[in-house]
């Protein structure tokens, strides 16, 4: 077993989840440390708050590795008394590493979309809208992907919602009383909604829907499920860890991978008395 730096596990990462996939806008790869500090431990989570990187000290970890970046826009100044501050600040003081898999991950041939795919059991996943990458297939937005056999549209639901790890979800237009066809897209992907029904899937699952995009939906006759941001990118997180485990064996590499065990859903729902 050897031990790596900080530039080898980009390099590793790199090999699943190319960074030149990421959206221009985005920001990821290292956001806090040195390429030349060495890795023993891993901890991952989806959300870089100050209550993951607490549980990644108390793990002992040395790196953290998030789906969103703590730092998105350019920093004028780093105020401690904001969460974003605070979390630098202990970031540094804990010498944490700080890396972020978005929306490299997002789009990777084996990203968040499959993850939440593989969960609800869906076959002949591709690419709801492709993105070309040198020398890797399958790259792109979403997936579209299908059932050996129709499942009824209660049991779909129930599978969605225990996916999901909620008790509830909203969906807006005509659900069908069979579904065969899934599109769906881990996060944000209200804009990929009128792609799924293009290409013939029964019903789009994504989050953050837009209410023109529900309004559309009712229009077109065609159903979109909103399952909130977290429940759809959260088996992303089991998915990297595996990779990255995966990666460490054949690289032969000292280094532990541990998921998060705490974090939850930001949103609760509070019925009605």
């Amino acid at each position: 077993m050897k031990n790596l730096q900080i530039r080898d596990l980009l390099d590793g990462i790199n090999q699943f989840a190319p960074f030149g996939l990421a959206e221009s806008w985005d920001n990821v790869g290292l956001l806090i440390g040195s390429p030349d500090r060495e890795v023993h431990t891993l901890f991952l989570g989806l959300d870089p708050t100050l209550s993951l990187l607490q549980e990644a000290v108390s793990k002992g970890a040395d790196t953290l590795i998030t789906h969103h970046p703590i730092i998105f826009r350019p920093l004028s100044s780093i105020n401690i008394a904001t969460p974003d501050g605070a979390f630098l600040e202990k970031a540094l003081a804990e010498k944490i590493n700080v890396i972020a898999c978005h929306t490299n991950f997002d789009s990777a041939a084996q990203g968040v979309s499959d993850a939440l795919a593989a969960c609800l059991q869906l076959l002949n996943l591709q690419p709801l809208r492709a993105v070309s990458y040198p020398e890797m297939d399958d790259t792109g937005h979403g997936r579209i992907g299908s059932y050996s056999e129709p499942v009824a549209a209660p049991a779909f639901l129930q599978r969605v919602c225990d996916v999901l790890g909620v008790d509830g979800v909203q969906v807006a237009g005509k659900l069908p009383e069979q579904i065969t066809t899934v599109a769906l897209c881990g996060g944000s992907g209200s804009d990929l909604a009128e792609e799924a029904l293009l290409q013939g899937a029964d019903v789009y699952l994504s989050a953050e829907i837009k209410h023109s995009t529900a309004r559309w939906a009712e229009d077109a006759g065609f159903c979109v499920i909103d399952g909130t941001h977290y429940g759809t990118e959260q088996p992303a997180i089991a998915l990297l860890a595996e990779q990255l485990s995966k990666l460490s064996r054949e690289s032969g590499w000292n280094l532990e991978v541990l998921q998060t065990e705490s974090e939850q859903a930001p949103f609760q729902y509070i019925k009605k008395q």
